[in-house]
């Protein structure tokens, strides 16, 4: 859906209206100036925030059908002489074309239209009942706050997005450990302690940090989809390659508190990975997550006091070498998945159209 902001005649004159116009349009979104003025002088006002416009459109001569209304909208950017009936109408038709409607004003003549729009925004300065039917009030009426609130919605959105796959994966391997092991009566290779310390390491603790994180990633429908199309392939790599290296295990006659240590090490090693695969592109924040969590990794394994509580002993050769082998096989296959989940991602939800020109 391409998103679209309606502005009224008097947020297009403010002096910061261009580079939020400019951002605006950088992002792939259209702007529609309305306005109950001279088309002409709105176009002229317009033009001067950096709008590439030749005139007004007079909207008087609108039609009424939704449809044709919304072709109109594509071919046109400002438009004068516009009734508060009429601007519900824009947003509603914008609607049904498919587009996502953001609606500022500030009289009352602007909240109909406000209130029909997926977002109304509002001046503090505006009527009491154009305020009470937007669901964002610019307390000192400046239109340049606009692009800040894009940023946080997408922080927040996008964030919760990222953190949601390490915490899917998770759920997707525990659930397929519990079946994979239970169908083959497999001795189940972890104590709940030893778990909980490679959840905090690989997911708790680096998620506080990920969803506080600044991230300017556009909104795109789909979020459960393209969550799940990662985490459930992700979490039956895990555990498969567990089952694999406790199969492998028993048949070498290494020890149930072996087993568990390189089942612990193992696990690590992948989680880790799997942060490292979401948190791309890596940059020096991220990189101070990642090696914090790591250098955790390593005390785990070095305290006597911390890997006697977690029962970890040390490894033979033999569970070392399998260790080496398993991760880096599972590795490889959430390389593998997440190769073909970005793929899946970009066929699915490519840039859309824009409305017109700006």
């Amino acid at each position: 859906m391409q998103p679209v902001v309606l502005l009224t005649f008097r947020e297009s004159v403010r002096s910061d209206a261009r580079e939020t116009l400019d951002y605006f349009a950088s992002q792939g979104v259209a702007v529609r100036i309305i306005s109950g003025d001279n088309p002409h002088t709105v176009a002229a006002i317009a033009r001067e925030v950096g709008l590439e416009v030749l005139d007004g459109f007079d909207a008087r001569e609108l039609p009424d059908d939704r449809d044709a209304l919304a072709a109109v909208l594509a071919e046109h950017v400002v438009f004068g002489r516009v009734t508060p009936a009429q601007k519900k109408n824009i947003v509603i038709a914008l609607q049904q074309a498919g587009h996502t409607v953001a609606m500022t004003g500030d009289g009352v003549n602007d909240a109909l239209a406000i209130k029909e729009a997926d977002i109304g925004i509002a001046m503090d300065s505006g009527s009491a009942a154009t305020k009470a039917v937007a669901r964002i009030i610019l307390l000192d009426g400046r239109f340049s706050h606009l692009p800040g609130v894009v940023a946080e919605g997408r922080q927040v959105i996008a964030n919760v997005e990222r953190v949601s796959m390490l915490f899917l994966t998770k759920t997707a391997y525990a659930t397929a450990l519990a079946v994979i092991f239970g169908a083959f009566l497999l001795q189940f290779p972890f104590l709940p302690r030893q778990l909980s310390i490679v959840d905090g390491l690989t997911i708790g603790i680096p998620s506080f940090f990920l969803a506080l994180m600044p991230n300017t990633r556009r909104y795109i429908p789909g979020f459960l989809r393209r969550s799940l199309s990662f985490a459930i392939p992700a979490g039956l790599v895990i555990a498969l390659a567990l089952a694999l290296y406790t199969r492998l295990s028993l048949d070498a006659g290494i020890s149930e508190a072996e087993l568990r240590t390189g089942s612990t090490l193992i696990l690590a090693i992948v989680g880790l990975w799997i942060l490292i695969v979401l948190s791309r592109p890596i940059d020096g924040i991220k990189t101070l997550i990642i090696g914090a969590m790591m250098i955790g990794l390593v005390l785990v394994y070095s305290i006597p006091l911390v890997t006697n509580f977690l029962e970890l002993v040390n490894p033979s050769l033999t569970t070392a070498l399998l260790v080496i082998l398993i991760s880096a096989l599972t590795i490889g296959g959430i390389e593998i998945v997440r190769f073909v989940h970005v793929r899946y991602v970009r066929r699915h939800s490519g840039p859309p159209p824009l409305l017109g020109k700006h």
